[in-house]
């Protein structure tokens, strides 16, 4: 995790109510259940003036989206850059997180530790750890994957069908979420044949 120190002052509703989503700010970098005692660059999601009271929405340059109460004394509040400003430390660039599902043919415990093992040696005994393991045999069967509004009307014939992926394995459909509104529905793999008359 890497920080710098950035000379900043903290803003007012009424300030923040004049910015808009191309202006660079800083918030708080906690996430949920990971108080952090820094700032992260950050932008409004929509413009200051829309804010009609509760709290401002803003997004971080790592993702997270925060509803901030600016004149909140217990919270971070809203900062922008200001030579005559405070030092704040702003972090900068940090590690990534990632959720592997590996499927490993044949897989043995011999295997799974193999891997383990040359991940381990590659990113550091202390950067790669077992969060959580599971493991389940798959079949080596395909199936496809739509999505379908979750109120779709009756008798529309699956007219609103969107694919959203294909040929995939039955475990990794539990790794993916449906677009908000949306529900997957999974059928068995069907070869797609294109019997359209060639010349």
């Amino acid at each position: 995790m890497n920080t710098e120190k950035v000379t900043a002052r903290r803003l007012t509703a009424e300030e923040i109510s004049g910015l808009g989503p191309q202006d660079g700010i800083f918030v708080s970098a906690g996430t949920d259940g990971l108080p952090l005692d820094c700032y992260a660059p950050a932008f409004l999601t929509e413009p200051g003036k829309n804010f009609e009271g509760g709290s401002f929405a803003a997004r971080t340059v790592f993702g997270e989206e925060i509803h901030v109460l600016p004149d909140n004394a217990e919270e971070a509040g809203i900062w922008i850059a200001d030579k005559k400003g405070e030092e704040i430390e702003v972090l900068r660039s940090a590690g990534v997180l990632l959720n592997l599902a590996l499927f490993v043919p044949s897989g043995s415990e011999a295997s799974l530790d193999a891997l383990y093992t040359a991940a381990r040696d590659a990113f550091g005994a202390g950067v790669v750890q077992r969060w959580s393991e599971e493991v389940v045999a798959v079949p080596d069967v395909k199936v496809d994957l739509y999505e379908e509004p979750a109120r779709a009307r009756k008798n529309t014939n699956g007219q609103n069908r969107d694919r959203r992926a294909l040929d995939i394995y039955p475990t990794r459909v539990r790794f993916l979420e449906p677009s908000e509104g949306w529900k997957f529905i999974v059928e068995p793999h069907k070869e797609i044949v294109d019997d359209t008359p060639t010349i």
